[in-house]
């Protein structure tokens, strides 16, 4: 039912993971990932704009990419800041990420990824 790339609103963790906010995320995990199972891995998005870095991929909301989205104001993707949520607590779609490269680029600086270029 969800994909990579759509924004959803959704229950996300709190740090103490006892807790929960309602929040817009973005599924970064891909399609052909077999889980057997109804959860998906999520970056959080915020609009505190004052979380900036290499992990954090900035969209505006009047923008393109920002109206396909679905966001209601600039926001924030925090590739540092990933869940694995079940589908149950995704409130809604709201929009689609219809370019990645971006959150790619972070998601590899995040997690350490480096490609090597075999030629």
């Amino acid at each position: 039912m969800y994909s990579r790339g759509d924004v959803v609103l959704s229950l996300f963790p709190n740090s103490d993971m006892t807790s929960y906010k309602k929040c817009p995320v973005l599924i970064v995990q891909s399609d052909h990932v077999e889980r057997g199972g109804d959860q998906k891995l999520v970056a959080l998005i915020t609009s505190n704009l004052k979380r900036t870095g290499v992990t954090r991929v900035p969209i505006e909301c009047d923008s393109d990419l920002g109206r396909s989205m679905g966001l209601m104001m600039d926001s924030v993707v925090m590739t540092d800041n990933l869940a694995t949520i079940k589908e149950h607590a995704f409130i809604k779609k709201i929009g689609h990420c219809s370019d990645m490269t971006a959150i790619d680029a972070a998601l590899s600086h995040s997690l350490g990824i480096v490609t090597i270029d075999h030629n």
